[in-house]
C-alpha cells in the first residue's frame, strides 16, 4: 500500500511540474507582467495547474490498475 502513494506522489509532482513548464510562459505573456504579479491571479492558476495534475494521476493510475502493472 505505501508504494502505491510513493508512485501516486511521484506522478503528481512530475505532472504538475511538467504543466507548470508548458503553460507558465503563456499565462504569464497573456495576463501581463503586473496582473501576474498579483496574488488571486497566481492563485487561480495553481488552483487550476492542481486540479488538471491530480485529474491526470488518478486517470494514469487507474490505467495502470487496468494494465495490471499496478495492484491497489
Amino acid at each position: 500500500m505505501e508504494k502505491i502513494w510513493i508512485i501516486a506522489l511521484s506522478l503528481f509532482l512530475i505532472i504538475t511540474f511538467v504543466f507548470w513548464r508548458g503553460t507558465s510562459a503563456h499565462f504569464k505573456k497573456e495576463y501581463g507582467k503586473k496582473s501576474w504579479e498579483l496574488w488571486g491571479t497566481r492563485t487561480f492558476y495553481w488552483q487550476g495547474a492542481l486540479l488538471i495534475s491530480g485529474s491526470i494521476t488518478i486517470l494514469l493510475l487507474f490505467v495502470f490498475k487496468w494494465a495490471n502493472v499496478l495492484s491497489f
